[in-house]
């Protein structure tokens, strides 16, 4: 898929976890600049804390933006620490976090432009949802 380079996608990124740590999932939902959505991903991992979770979302969903020839996406997220951490407002301090944070980072320099913001949990339910469906499906 070539989104071309001019037009910005819309990412929305959730990672959910039962038990912290626990049994976890990621959901992704990628919408063009006409807010029709173009792909959903999710994945289930076996063990991770919400916040490992939330990591893995932003790091899927940049592998994708990347493979696929994105140059410029959006990001929202309803974890503020990620979306803190990300812009560089709260220090990283967990040495499990710190490795995902450097992962996601290295990949956000691969576009042209990346913005991440914070929205509250009610306007990202398309990938909560996600996330809690594939913990639901595979565990």
């Amino acid at each position: 898929m070539n989104n071309g380079n001019n037009n910005s996608i819309i990412i929305y990124t959730d990672g959910a976890s039962r038990g912290n740590p626990g049994k976890s999932g990621i959901g992704v939902v990628i919408k063009n600049s006409d807010n029709k959505i173009i792909h959903r991903i999710k994945k289930y991992f076996p063990r991770l804390t919400n916040n490992q979770a939330e990591y893995q979302a932003l790091i899927i969903a940049l592998d994708y933006v990347c493979n696929n020839n994105i140059k410029k996406a959006r990001f929202f997220t309803d974890s503020q620490l990620l979306s803190n951490q990300i812009n560089g407002n709260w220090k990283v301090k967990h040495p499990e976090i710190i490795k995902l944070y450097q992962e996601a980072y290295k990949l956000t320099k691969k576009l042209d432009e990346f913005k991440i913001a914070y929205i509250p949990r009610e306007e990202n339910s398309e990938a909560d949802s996600l996330a809690n469906m594939a913990i639901d499906e595979y565990s």
